[in-house]
């Protein structure tokens, strides 16, 4: 099971005073250090957290993959060819959510997605779709020509009943199974933490995990060294 860490609610502390601490390259440097196996940051289309210069400097300051997370806005599509991140994974934005809120749609006009997959393919990009945990999601990932789906925990992170975790869990798990089936390189991520991540990482299918404001958080008070080794811990464990 790979671990990738997500840095971008580094750049939110920094953001909130508007300084230039703490760095979100430092703590990419760190969770590398520590042992995670690919970085991830999300350039939004209003420059909430992650910028420009960030993604350059990780780009150039660690030696692991880094994972670009975007929307199809266009300045954004060519800033990727630009800088040629190791692995793009696509997904949606909308500007008033606080995160991601659901997977990408690709059965309404996957036109501009299969475009963009397109381009950043030709620039020797992987390309990721983030989709619901849905068979016809993956299905259409396939066919629009990807090799890596990431499946969205978000309901199952949410979630606190048991039925109803029980319930996102099997969805997740059958996702996970037909996407691999079909020769498909499967993560998953949004909202896993130290509680809930241990069901998802059981599942064999699933050959990565991508974490992010847990890790940040739990680092306030361990260090990001020793919050990225807790939580290899747990899904490797």
């Amino acid at each position: 099971m790979k671990l990738g860490v997500n840095v971008d609610h580094v750049a939110t502390l920094r953001e909130a005073r508007g300084t230039r601490f703490p760095d979100p390259v430092v703590a990419a440097m760190l969770a590398e250090y520590a042992g995670a196996h690919s970085i991830v940051a999300h350039l939004r289309e209003d420059r909430r957290h992650i910028k420009e210069r960030d993604l350059e400097l990780l780009r150039a300051a660690t030696t692991i993959p880094l994972n670009l997370e975007m929307s199809t806005n266009n300045n954004i599509v060519e800033f990727a060819v630009g800088i040629r991140p190791h692995q793009a994974t696509l997904v949606p934005e909308r500007r008033k959510e606080l995160t991601t809120e659901g997977g990408l749609n690709l059965l309404e006009r996957p036109q501009k997605v299969e475009r963009v997959v397109k381009r950043l393919q030709e620039n020797s990009i992987r390309v990721s779709l983030f989709v619901d945990p849905s068979k016809r999601q993956i299905q259409r990932a396939q066919k629009i020509g990807v090799g890596i789906v990431e499946l969205n925990t978000g309901r199952y992170s949410e979630t606190s009943r048991t039925k109803a975790r029980k319930l996102e869990v099997a969805k997740i798990r059958e996702a996970a199974k037909y996407a691999k089936d079909i020769g498909l390189f499967v993560a998953a991520g949004h909202g896993l933490d130290y509680e809930n991540v241990k069901e998802i990482a059981r599942i064999e299918e699933i050959a990565e995990l991508n974490i992010g404001h847990s890790i940040v958080c739990h680092s306030v008070f361990l260090g990001m060294v020793s919050a990225v080794e807790e939580m290899l811990s747990l899904i490797t464990g």
